[in-house]
């Protein structure tokens, strides 16, 4: 995670050094301890926070409370960053900054009494920095505790007048270059407290039901309701999804339900000059959730749509990493799953019917999924991923057969990522066609002007996924 300045929003320097002592708090100490390896290490909070947990026995209550501490900082950590600021003389050490933002989260977002907020961060700090730095603390948390979030909000974010951008990104805890693309691709600025509030909020535990293999009331067995918009969906409120023996058994999964939709839809698409027994391509499989729905609809088809599809397809699923092609495996029945470069096919152009291209990106689309995500990316990986993505989509249009459809995907609402990526491709070939994505989602409201199809986290729930329809002309 990078931090201010130069360093970016993170921490406040490189490490201190200082030897590390156990703290009797083990929820706070989890979250402690997950900051410093995000911001350290770079790690993914949603891949270790687990494993923390499970390694210290940590449970129920103290994981809840381990939970909200660690992803609701580093959702929160800029807009706590500029009340620290404004609370210290000085730049504190990346672990005691660490802890200051841990107990600026207790004390302005969670129903924690002021005086164990910041009790209990002081004894943190002094059980594993130092008692000088636990006094440092003591005094910029009780200047911290002497106003609400909002009258902070008030004193340190720009004026929304002057800087509506620049008011939103302290207000809301968003780098200021998000939340302009953000804005740039709503086409203004009046659903933004909304769309960043939800980037903000814990997203849902959603379950896909393959069909053919399991079914939505088989996860509601479970304990889980009906989703809102895909047939395949159900959403889990509490509990481990992996104790779901439908789970377990790759027979369900854990996938958003944007995700699921826009696989729907690729399959939906009535194409031209089928002969029956078609060939699917999912270019970019790993780590395998949209190859998963793709090869159970492939194999026991889906009646959901006004169109329907009735099985015996077959899927090739390829990622560039044997690593995530190995998890491809691990969550298909039937596919066929190659490791390949999709910039450099191994399969013969012009031959697949339907063509799934969920390509490299920022994953902006995902941020209240990935807490830790919208400190680590900075406007320059927009480039270099524009032209992946482009090279990629021409390959996927080179593989599908003339009547065939290809599906362009992102986890990314960024202008440069999504629309543009698809009007520079087109804008050099005569023999694509784009469809209204749209038409097929009559579920989904609130998509956008089209012909793109634009999910957003405070419209629909779901991660702000992009997905544009093209048809090779035949």
């Amino acid at each position: 995670m990078k931090t201010r300045g130069d360093r970016g929003p993170g921490g406040r320097g490189g490490g201190s050094g200082r030897p590390r002592r156990p703290a009797r708090d083990q929820a706070r100490n989890a979250a402690f301890d997950l900051m410093r390896a995000v911001d350290e290490r770079d790690a993914y909070a949603n891949l270790l926070l687990p494993r923390l947990l499970r390694e210290r026995g940590i449970r129920g209550r103290d994981a809840a409370l381990a939970t909200e501490l660690a992803y609701g900082t580093l959702r929160g950590l800029g807009t706590y960053d500029a009340i620290i600021d404004a609370c210290s003389d000085r730049a504190p050490d990346p672990d005691v900054g660490d802890a200051l933002r841990l107990g600026a989260h207790q004390l302005l977002k969670m129903r924690v009494p002021p005086h164990a907020a910041v009790g209990t961060t002081v004894d943190l700090v002094r059980l594993r920095v130092g008692a000088g730095a636990a006094k440092f603390v003591n005094a910029v948390l009780r200047k911290i505790a002497s106003r609400t979030l909002e009258e902070w909000v008030e004193i340190v974010a720009p004026d929304p007048s002057a800087d509506p951008v620049g008011h939103l990104a302290v207000a809301h805890s968003h780098p200021r270059w998000i939340v302009s693309a953000f804005r740039d691709a709503l086409g203004g600025g009046d659903e933004m407290p909304d769309l960043l509030d939800a980037d903000n909020a814990r997203p849902l535990v959603t379950l896909v039901a393959r069909p053919g293999r399991s079914t939505v009331k088989e996860l509601e067995a479970a304990g889980a309701t009906p989703g809102r918009f895909s047939p395949y969906a159900a959403y889990l409120q509490e509990g481990d999804p992996g104790q779901i023996p439908a789970v377990s058994e790759t027979r369900a999964a854990v996938q958003d339900e944007a995700s699921q939709l826009v696989a729907l839809a690729l399959t939906r698409v009535p194409l031209t000059g089928s002969g029956g027994g078609e060939l699917w391509l999912d270019m970019c499989a790993g780590p395998g959730g949209k190859a998963g729905l793709l090869d159970a609809i492939a194999a026991h088809g889906d009646q959901s749509g006004p169109e329907g599809f009735p099985g015996g397809a077959r899927l090739l699923a390829a990622d560039v990493q044997h690593h995530r092609a190995r998890l491809v495996r691990q969550t298909t029945a039937d596919a066929f799953v190659v490791t390949a470069d999709g910039t450099a096919p191994a399969w013969r152009p012009g031959v697949f019917d339907r063509v799934m291209l969920d390509a490299p990106c920022t994953g902006l689309g995902a941020l209240r999924r990935r807490p830790e995500a919208r400190w680590r990316r900075d406007p320059s990986s927009i480039a270099e991923l524009g032209k992946l993505q482009r090279r990629l989509l021409g390959t996927a249009l080179d593989a599908v057969r003339p009547g065939g459809v290809v599906a362009y995907v992102t986890c990314s609402p960024h202008l440069a990522e999504t629309r543009v990526v698809v009007g520079d491709v087109l804008g050099r070939r005569h023999d694509v066609e784009q469809l209204d994505a749209r038409a097929h989602l009559p579920e989904v409201g609130g998509l956008g002007d089209g012909p793109h199809a634009q999910f957003w986290p405070h419209r629909h729930g779901t991660d702000a996924m992009f997905l544009a329809l093209l048809r090779k002309r035949a």
